[in-house]
């Protein structure tokens, strides 16, 4: 287990580092427009443009630019922000609880409603209850999500005023209609997954037998074949805290939260390298971290899996 998690860290960190170079390089090669006239304005004049560009270090050479930046990223610097002159990290540090507590309240619905949607449609399959929940579950897998914020966002907010559409972001309820946009979807396509897993592992000769030895039927359900269906469980709860980190753009942006999303809009609207780098490199180093965090474990779920 061991060089396992010593080779899958290794990797990680190499996979980083490419995803940082392709960032990089494409901003400053793919991307139009130029970061120094977007901070002096339109109407500045080439001296100053030139004066900036020199200033921000985007004179030098891309390979030098790059190195550069590299040599900051050990030192913990990631740069100052070009749009609002602060350093990024602060910047990111600001926004990164709001969609720590989004990401998280997200993911404990999708778990909760998935797993739970999935159990009872697979032990009461072929019911109308399973035919119904069929129904719900391909419907809220197929909604767009940031159609699905706008139709809460009408029900919700405008015309019953329940909750807010843009609130305190310490507050709550600030948090239920994203949360809600983004989870539907996720936790449809969960339920799906898990009912396909539970039926595959209810109908296996074990669960027979323990069931032929009395044991309590609750028991047969949540601790036999619950934990046999797993695997496939626990590598789409990896996926989802991607997805979600990624849908947390679109969802912040609807309802206004200033969190990482947010950010990173602003940044590509105003050209803001450094910042558009910063929240990349978090979120490629958090899907790498939860990747590995699935792949330890699978041997404590599973027993047959060994790594060494």
């Amino acid at each position: 287990m061991t060089n396992f998690i010593i080779r899958r860290l290794i990797a990680s960190v190499f996979l980083a580092f490419a995803l940082v170079a392709v960032i990089f390089f494409m901003l400053r090669t793919v991307v139009p427009g130029d970061p120094a006239l977007v901070m002096a304005g339109e109407r500045a004049s080439v001296e100053t443009i030139a004066a900036i560009r020199k200033s921000q270090g985007l004179d030098k050479p891309l390979l030098e630019q790059f190195w550069i930046f590299l040599q900051h990223i050990f030192e913990g610097d990631l740069g100052t922000s070009t749009q609002s002159r602060m350093p990024v990290l602060d910047r990111l540090l600001d926004a990164l609880p709001i969609t720590v507590r989004l990401t998280i309240a997200c993911f404990i619905f999708t778990m909760i409603t998935g797993i739970f949607v999935g159990i009872v449609t697979a032990y009461w399959h072929d019911t109308w209850l399973d035919n119904l929940m069929r129904v719900v579950t391909v419907a809220s897998a197929s909604m767009p999500t940031f159609w699905l914020g706008l139709l809460l966002i009408l029900l919700f907010a405008v015309n019953l005023g329940w909750l807010p559409v843009q609130g305190n972001k310490d507050s709550w309820n600030a948090y239920v209609l994203p949360t809600l946009t983004l989870s539907v979807g996720a936790s449809a396509f969960l339920a799906r997954l898990v009912r396909a897993a539970m039926l595959e592992v209810l109908n296996s000769d074990y669960i027979r037998t323990a069931r032929a030895k009395g044991v309590v039927e609750r028991w047969v359900v949540l601790k036999h074949a619950l934990r046999n269906a797993l695997i496939p469980i626990i590598t789409v709860a990896g996926f989802e805290v991607g997805g979600l980190l990624g849908g947390a753009v679109i969802s912040e942006a609807i309802f206004g939260l200033p969190g990482m999303g947010n950010l990173s809009i602003n940044a590509i609207h105003n050209r803001d390298y450094p910042v558009i780098q910063g929240t990349t490199l978090f979120i490629c180093t958090a899907y790498l971290f939860v990747n590995l965090l699935v792949d330890i474990a699978y041997a404590y779920v599973d027993p047959r899996i060994r790594y060494d």
